[in-house]
C-alpha cells in the first residue's frame, strides 16, 4: 500500500511516498531531510500531536494550556474532554501541571502563560 502526505517535521512541507506494509513503512521517498523519514515512520506506526487548549481558572478567566509532548492521535478527543473539565486556582506559572498523566498517557497538560 502506498501513502501521500505532507511532512510537517520542518517548514519545507515535502511531499511524501511511504510504502506501508503490515502497518509499518519500508520506504520513505520524497524527503529532503531525515525529519522527513522519521515523520513518515511514525505517521504511519503511532501518530501521534500536541494539544494545545485553554482551561478555566478559578477566576474565570481562561488560560492557555498546553500538553508537554505529543499524546496519541486517538486520545486527542478523551484529552480535550480532560481539559474541558478541569479549573485551576490562580496564580499559575508556565509549566505548572493543570492535569497530571492526562488520561493515562504519562503525558502532563501544562499551562503555556503566567496568569493570576
Amino acid at each position: 500500500m502506498t501513502r501521500n502526505m505532507i511532512c510537517i517535521g520542518c517548514p519545507m512541507g515535502c511531499e511524501l511516498t511511504v510504502e506501508v506494509e503490515n502497518g509499518q513503512a519500508v520506504s520513505v521517498s520524497g524527503n529532503t531531510c531525515g525529519i522527513g523519514k522519521k515523520y513518515a515512520e511514525s505517521e504511519v506506526s503511532a501518530p501521534t500531536r500536541m494539544v494545545t487548549s485553554t482551561v478555566m481558572s478559578d477566576s474565570g478567566k481562561p488560560v492557555p494550556v498546553k500538553t508537554r509532548t505529543a499524546v496519541p492521535k486517538e486520545k486527542i478527543f478523551d484529552v480535550m474532554k480532560c481539559i474541558k473539565n478541569t479549573t485551576v486556582k490562580l496564580p499559575v506559572k508556565i509549566g505548572d501541571i493543570a492535569v497530571a498523566d492526562v488520561c493515562g498517557t504519562g503525558v502532563d497538560v501544562v499551562v503555556a502563560k503566567d496568569a493570576g
